[in-house]
């Protein structure tokens, strides 16, 4: 992956217009920001009002391909890069008014980075990041927590979401990356 390629747009994240790509389901209108430092370590997420509650995010690769070794032989399929838990407001925003959301959980899916590989020709890949209010008490279901860590490749968010007993998103963002 080229770095040069994949730090403009990870800058572009927190400001992008459309919350959820064309035709994905669910489509959420709220703008979640999400403000990399660099793509090793989570980036902080955040909205543009307080937030009480608990949040449930996830960060998706719309554009992966079945074949890492090879993606021109792989089919397209949506890559579950990362699923936390237990997000609370922190109270605190940042230098452009961002409310930031902290959480210590390192799971059910632990920060994996975008990370495309380099194609030739090159595409880009549409990551997308979802929230979600978490339910009081909330424990993952057997069926979701399955899904977590046995369907990377080929995530389907609605079939989680459904299993997971969670409400659509509340807020979401995507940006593009190009390997």
């Amino acid at each position: 992956m080229k770095t040069q390629n994949i730090l403009p747009a990870l800058a572009l994240a927190g400001g992008s217009v459309a919350q959820t790509p064309a035709g994905f389901t669910p489509s959420v209108s709220a703008h979640l920001d999400v403000i990399f430092g660099n793509t090793a370590r989570q980036p902080t997420i955040g909205t543009s009002k307080a937030l009480n509650g608990t949040y449930v995010w996830m960060m998706i690769d719309l554009d992966a391909s079945t074949n890492f070794a090879n993606p021109k032989a792989g089919q397209q399929a949506t890559y579950l890069h990362t699923v936390l838990r237990d997000f609370k407001s922190s109270g605190k925003t940042t230098d452009s008014g961002v409310y930031t959301l902290t959480t210590t959980a390192t799971g059910p899916v632990s920060w994996f980075g975008p990370a495309p590989p380099a194609e030739n020709p090159p595409h880009p890949h549409r990551y997308t990041n979802l929230l979600w209010e978490q339910p009081a008490n909330w424990a993952i279901p057997q069926a979701a927590s399955t899904m977590l860590q046995s369907k990377r490749s080929g995530f389907n968010v609605t079939d989680f979401q459904k299993a997971a007993g969670l409400s659509d998103p509340v807020f979401a963002n995507y940006f593009n990356v190009t390997g």
